[in-house]
């Protein structure tokens, strides 16, 4: 079914272009423009460097982002942006959607044969979309490989940033810029919830913990975090917080049960929205998890962070300048997973480093990045 399905879009995508040509002039004033970038919480954090580039090179230019629904209430307030649509596989709806647009211009940030397509069958006059280099993507398919010929193929690099990578692709509307700093918005609604919630902590340097991740191979484990935690409670005065999804709740109670008694512990695990989640991020002190997708918003926000990289590759996309702090593993020739591979990898290789990561190791890293905040030791 799915080989017949591909077969459709290769078939329906060539017949189009022998009407309307490739996608790639394009217009001189390029003014409507959507994005697609069907991505988890924190790469879409990483394409919000894309959104602040259209909106300050091209003000009155219309923006529409397509994604996935959490996305859209992670992205809410974003002025940057004008429209979010929410993809659903529903081909026809949205490329009467894309119709009505008339978009001058659009990108795809990662390989899709599918959204090039529908980006393609809905007359959007020119598409960026990427070439992966340095490595293997599973999401460069054969269907991928025929169909990007009709469009503007812009190479991404593996093993280099990853929001850099994407800004790339605005290259052909003439937005050329290095600035990958991540943007997100809050609501009052959101800030007044995240004010009650730490109420009780006032005046305390308050740590962020994330013990799980939407990719289990990632999952550091949990009795470390409860070790870093006791520590910065004992040596930093630090109050912990707990965050995560509803499938991290007994992640988050098995790390309080490690917890030492009086140790100050809020759990929010499975209790915000997204929309809370990024008010009640946005005014810890330091934020501490693997790479995963609330780690991003933090940097967003200009929270300190310690990433626990663990299999990922450090150099791809996890929060840099000098409030951030990577922790890498040990012993290791070349990561496991990738921005554009997180699918085929050495399931053993990648289990041995996140194990190869010691709580100790963290916890050195917090040291010295806490000292260089000012925050004293007792």
């Amino acid at each position: 079914m799915e080989r017949l399905a591909n077969l459709v879009l290769i078939i329906a995508t060539h017949a189009y272009s022998l009407i309307r040509g490739r996608a790639m002039k394009v217009p001189k004033n390029a003014k409507r423009i959507v994005v697609v970038h069907n991505a988890k919480l924190g790469d879409m954090v990483c394409a919000t460097p894309v959104f602040r580039a259209i909106r300050k090179h091209i003000p009155d230019a219309h923006l529409i982002v397509i994604g996935d629904r959490a996305n859209k209430n992670l992205l809410s307030g974003n002025l940057d942006i004008d429209e979010y649509i929410v993809f659903e596989k529903r081909f026809f709806k949205l490329l009467r959607t894309l119709y009505v647009h008339e978009f001058d211009f659009g990108c795809v940030l990662t390989p899709d044969s599918y959204m090039f397509s529908l980006l393609f069958l809905g007359g959007v006059k020119a598409i960026a979309i990427p070439k992966i280099e340095n490595g293997f993507c599973p999401f460069e398919t054969k269907t991928y490989k025929i169909v990007r010929r009709k469009g503007i193929l812009v190479p991404h690099r593996m093993g280099s940033y990853a929001p850099r990578e994407y800004l790339r692709l605005l290259e052909p509307i003439g937005i050329m810029t290095n600035d990958t700093s991540k943007h997100l918005a809050l609501s009052g609604v959101a800030v007044h919830r995240a004010e009650e919630i730490l109420k009780p902590l006032a005046g305390r340097f308050i740590v962020g913990i994330a013990p799980g991740a939407g990719n289990k191979i990632k999952e550091w484990p949990t009795e470390r975090f409860a070790e870093v935690a006791n520590y910065l409670a004992e040596k930093h005065a630090a109050a912990i917080v707990i965050v995560g999804g509803r499938d991290d709740v007994m992640l988050s109670g098995k790390m309080k049960n490690l917890m030492k008694i009086g140790v100050a512990i809020i759990d929010t695990a499975g209790a915000l929205s997204i929309d809370e989640l990024k008010a009640l991020i946005s005014k810890l002190n330091l934020f501490i998890s693997v790479d995963t997708g609330p780690i991003y918003i933090a940097e967003a926000f200009g929270v300190p962070t310690i990433d626990i990289v663990g299999p990922m590759d450090e150099n791809e996309q996890p929060p840099i300048g000098p409030i951030h702090r990577v922790v890498v593993p040990q012993n290791r020739t070349k990561p496991q997973l990738h921005i554009m591979n997180a699918r085929e990898y050495d399931h053993n290789e990648a289990l041995r480093q996140v194990e190869s990561i010691t709580s100790t190791m963290v916890i050195t890293e917090a040291d010295s990045l806490l000292r260089e905040l000012n925050v004293m030791v007792r």
